[in-house]
């Protein structure tokens, strides 16, 4: 198990990019959040088996057709044991 903070930035908001996020993180079978940051960028945490982390933030780097991620920065961060992914707001 996997934990990892991402920090989204580009033209990440009002395009569907959370839901998106969420989508992926049930096909990928990954635990924990997604949400707006107030700068414009977009937070991620996840958490979930390597292979699948991997897979997710794979999608996730490319996002829904009308976004453009500029920026994709990940942080590897202690295992918290999430029970399911949700859209923050």
């Amino acid at each position: 198990m996997k934990r990892v903070r991402i920090i989204v930035d580009g033209r990440v908001q009002g395009v569907g990019f959370r839901y998106f996020v969420s989508k992926k993180a049930q096909e990928h079978d990954i635990k924990g959040y997604v949400r707006n940051m107030y700068d414009g960028r977009v937070e991620i945490d996840a958490e979930g088996e390597s292979d699948n982390l991997y897979r997710f933030m794979t999608d996730c780097r490319k996002g829904p057709s009308m976004a453009r991620v500029n920026e994709f920065i990940v942080h590897d961060v202690p295992e918290f044991g999430f029970s399911n992914f949700s859209i923050k707001t």
